[in-house]
């Protein structure tokens, strides 16, 4: 490292080294400390088919700040990384990569693309990984985990053993959603709703025995071929006579029942419901109420299968297609209705999803849900911002059974073994030898394998080595924060929590920091088929790690989506190019500090403001950062050194600086000095980067090169009453409301910065007196003052001589020495000259008629505003044209 700055900040040669140091050091490390209070965060582990996004960019910036900071206020924390082997998306990727070599999935069998799949893991594996530490993500990546490796799978195989044991794993025949492209049951999670305009088919079932129909309402009469009776109100007038009769089902010509339950809508439709229970999740239930039938109409690939009589072999829409057509043939399509609804899509592969019946493993959830409810409801788990837990009770009222199971290949398989002999389902960790029904030998693995929800689920403390009692395990857990976005609380956040009292008997942490989605610029989700999505790669290397995240933080507030702008970016890095041009001049001053001696006798007003401020500024950025209001914080960090510490104190300092008489000059270096380095601490949980740079090349500059320097493992500033100089700040603040309101005369009068004149305080208040008495030197050069000048009456002040107001005083700066009157008065006539030819030519256009009735509406709206603002300025020249030649 140099002992000075390099002239330009350039994050490139800076982030690698930085970062490779850190690793190095070790300073992300964590070990049992008994000596310390822990922090644990666990990173919600990224897909290995994963490449860094904007979400993730958002998500990990907030946790390493988190950790950053909590690692310098002396906790000993933790951030635990890891990767998910996310089966599904998985699986697709890598049939994907077989299908452009030529190969089918089923020709290499189950071992062969389990094998492709751990190559996949090596190959891609790691890149999100790699690309998180371009970040800066300060984790304890010595202890990486990944949902598959021996440790989770054995915590996963005690999980299902044990919910089985206790009865609350359950094999059984229930609507799943289905995906006809994956051929698999997925997850609530994976399912995503978008509003697609469909249709209401009204379709007509003759009532047995009569000339009569009932009608219902579809929008997929395909599934009619899987109905089994016909629901009505049992308080409905209109229908309580045909209840226990029948219905004629169409096609199948068979009689199915008209059933009378509250579940149908009476104002809803007809209200009369059909009634398929293998083919929607409310009809199952009705279904199981009434003891009916359940008729599986499809094949796992959506096409009818033998049970849909002519239609078997047709794929769903087409058999659509063709019931639409035979029925209207019929007479008994009566009428349909355009509909807009939410259809279920995979997210994986877009398909449209079937509710469809199916033997599947299940975890019952209505005992395991309670303590995940208590937890909430007691405040022992608390959301960050409270509004969600409404959307989390939601979820936990409605809760269904879970189900676990997924017909693919990678993941972790079933520990379930089936007796070949006699059909005995033995569940064990390993396979059995002996069936202990009917002591045959040969076993078969059941092939599913388990939802990735199930061992997510564990995350928190599968981590830390559970189900074995480990120290980890014992200090590090609970946890402390869950940062995660709101687009996945309920599928995973709620797994873990009841899966943290069930296995653990504690919470798995004590707070839950949602966030939102990052939008484009105009507010759209960021997406692969809008093409708006931004990698956070690309910008790092323009722009560097510190403006990406310092950006995805500035104006963001828990909850809630906010919007990503290049523009923002810009800002961020012309802030760190801000930061770093001051400490590069403070470090170019340190030199001409003596040593620091007797410092607080000579510390000045304006150092004693800066030094007030700062430390409040310490106080209220910790106690938002408790508060997870990371926003505010870095908000108000970037106000202090922008606008208090840049623009107005080391601009106050500099004649100090510049004297080599002035015996204050040592406290103003020193100040300087305290400020950055508490500043760059508080900055650093936001952009470590630069800061760290800063910081160790402070260090090095005062001669500490031997030490082990880092701001990363520096102590966190904390507040200082001794620091709170309310008077001075008081103080400062009218010098800063004097200087610019004169600033404000000056630019209204065009006078150049360069231009000095005479600054006269008039006040009849000794305490007014005595502030700029005590910053004359710096308030003269902040009000480009030729001479300061402060006095009780206007005794002495020429009657030209223009004013600026503060409180308790006026402030004179006589006309003429601001202005070369004759200079003014020449150029506001040529000013003159010209707005008279642009009014004339304006006013021209507007009284020609055939111009007035032709021109387009906007052209003559633009003429009449040039009209206005000329007329305007015309009136300002002539009025100070007239005060000129008074």
């Amino acid at each position: 490292m140099k002992k000075e700055l390099e002239k330009t900040y350039n994050p490139g040669d800076i982030e690698d080294r930085l970062y490779a140091r850190w690793i190095d050091k070790k300073y992300f490390k964590a070990e049992v400390d008994k000596s310390k209070k822990p922090f644990t965060i666990v990173m919600p582990p990224p897909n290995i088919t994963g490449q860094l996004h904007m979400g993730h960019a958002l998500d990990n910036t907030m946790q390493d700040i988190l950790t950053r900071f909590k690692r310098m206020q002396g906790y000993n924390a933790l951030w635990q990384p890891g990767t998910d082997h996310a089966s599904i998306a998985t699986e697709v990727k890598i049939i994907e990569q077989l299908k452009k070599e030529g190969i089918d999935k089923k020709d290499l069998g189950r071992e062969g693309f389990l094998e492709r799949a751990w190559q996949w893991k090596d190959e891609y594996g790691g890149r999100i990984i790699s690309q998180l530490k371009k970040m800066g993500s300060s984790c304890d990546w010595d202890r990486e985990r990944f949902t598959m490796d021996e440790g989770c799978s054995e915590a996963v195989e005690e999980v299902f053993l044990k919910l089985y044991e206790k009865g609350l794993i359950y094999k059984g025949s229930r609507i799943i959603n289905w995906c006809p492209v994956c051929k698999t049951s997925i997850s609530d999670a994976e399912v995503e709703h978008e509003e697609q305009t469909g249709h209401f088919w009204h379709i007509l079932y003759p009532i047995a025995g009569t000339k009569d129909f009932l009608e219902i309402a579809t929008t997929r009469p395909e599934t009619m071929l899987g109905d089994v009776a016909v629901a009505v109100h049992p308080e409905d007038e209109r229908y309580r006579e045909l209840i226990g009769k029948n219905v004629i089902l169409p096609f199948l010509n068979k009689e199915i029942p008209i059933i009378a339950d509250t579940y149908v809508d009476r104002e809803f439709g007809t209200g009369v419901v059909k009634i398929t229970p293998a083919h929607d999740p409310n009809d199952f239930v009705v279904g199981k109420r009434h003891n009916l039938e359940q008729i599986n109409i499809m094949n796992d690939d959506a096409t009818i299968n033998e049970k849909g009589g002519k239609f078997a072999g047709m794929d769903r829409y087409e058999a659509r297609k063709q019931m639409v057509k035979e029925l209207e043939e019929m007479g008994l399509l009566k009428k349909v209705e355009e509909h807009v609804h939410n259809v279920g899509i995979h997210d994986r592969c877009n398909t449209t999803v079937e509710p469809l019946i199916k033997q599947q493993w299940f975890v019952k959830m209505d005992e395991l849900i309670k303590p995940a409810v208590e937890a909430v409801k007691s405040g022992e788990i608390s959301f960050v911002p409270e509004r969600f837990d409404k959307i989390y009770f939601n979820w936990t009222d409605n809760i269904r059974d879970w189900c676990i199971s997924r017909q693919l290949w990678w993941g972790h398989r079933i520990p379930a073994y089936y007796c070949e002999e006699c059909g005995e389902v033995v569940v064990a960790r390993e396979m059995p030898g002996v069936c202990p029904k009917c002591g045959h030998t040969h076993f078969k693995q059941d092939e599913d394998t388990l939802d990735t929800w199930f061992s997510s689920a564990l995350w928190p403390f599968s981590t830390l080595g559970w189900p074995k009692n480990t120290e980890d395990l014992a200090y590090f857990y609970p946890t402390d924060v869950l940062v995660t976005g709101y687009d996945i609380i309920f599928f995973w956040v709620i797994r873990m929590v009841f899966s943290g009292y069930e296995y653990t008997g504690k919470a798995p942490f004590k707070k839950v920091l949602i966030h939102g989605l990052v939008r484009d610029s105009l507010g759209r989700k960021m997406s692969k088929s809008l093409g708006n999505g931004i990698d956070p790669l690309e910008i790092i290397d323009k722009y560097g790690a510190d403006a990406l995240r310092f950006t995805l933080i500035t104006g963001n507030a828990p909850g809630n989506d906010m919007r990503f702008y290049l523009e923002r970016v810009e800002a961020s890095r012309n802030f760190a190019n801000k930061v770093w041009n001051a400490s590069r001049f403070i470090m170019m001053n340190l030199e001409k500090a003596e040593n620091e001696g007797n410092r607080e006798i000579h510390l000045t007003l304006a150092d004693k403001w800066i030094l007030s401020k700062c430390n409040t500024l310490v106080k209220e950025v910790t106690e938002n950062m408790e508060n997870f209001e990371l926003g505010i914080a870095v908000q108000k960090i970037y106000d202090f050194i922008w606008e208090e510490f840049c623009d107005w104190y080391i601009e106050m300092v500099k004649p100090r600086l510049y004297s080599d008489t002035d015996e204050t000059k040592n406290a103003a270096i020193q100040t300087l000095k305290q400020v950055l380095i508490t500043s760059l601490k508080l900055l650093h949980p936001y952009m470590p980067f630069i800061t760290e740079e800063i910081y160790c090349t402070l260090s090095e500059a005062e001669g500490k090169d031997g030490e082990e320097v880092s701001i990363m493992i520096s102590d966190w500033p904390v507040y200082d009453e001794k620091l709170d100089y309310a008077q001075e700040e008081e103080a400062a603040e009218l010098i800063k409301t004097a200087v610019k309101g004169i600033r404000t005369v000056r630019t209204g009068m065009n006078v150049p910065p360069s231009k000095k004149a005479s600054v006269i305080i008039v006040t009849e208040s000794g305490r007014i007196q005595e502030i700029f008495e005590n910053s004359r030197t710096f308030f003269a050069t902040l009000a480009y003052a030729s001479e300061v000048l402060i006095q009780t009456g206007t005794e002495g002040i020429s009657s030209d001589a223009v004013t600026a107001l503060i409180p308790e005083a006026v402030i004179y700066m006589p006309f003429a020495e601001l202005v070369d009157i004759e200079k003014e008065i020449e150029r506001l006539n040529q000013e003159k000259e010209r707005l008279t030819g642009e009014l004339k030519r304006v006013n021209g256009m507007l009284s020609n008629e055939r111009f007035v009735s032709k021109a387009p509406q906007a052209k003559l709206e633009e003429e009449k505003e040039k009209l206005a603002k000329y007329t305007q300025l015309m009136e300002q020249v002539e009025e100070r044209l007239k005060t000129l030649k008074k």
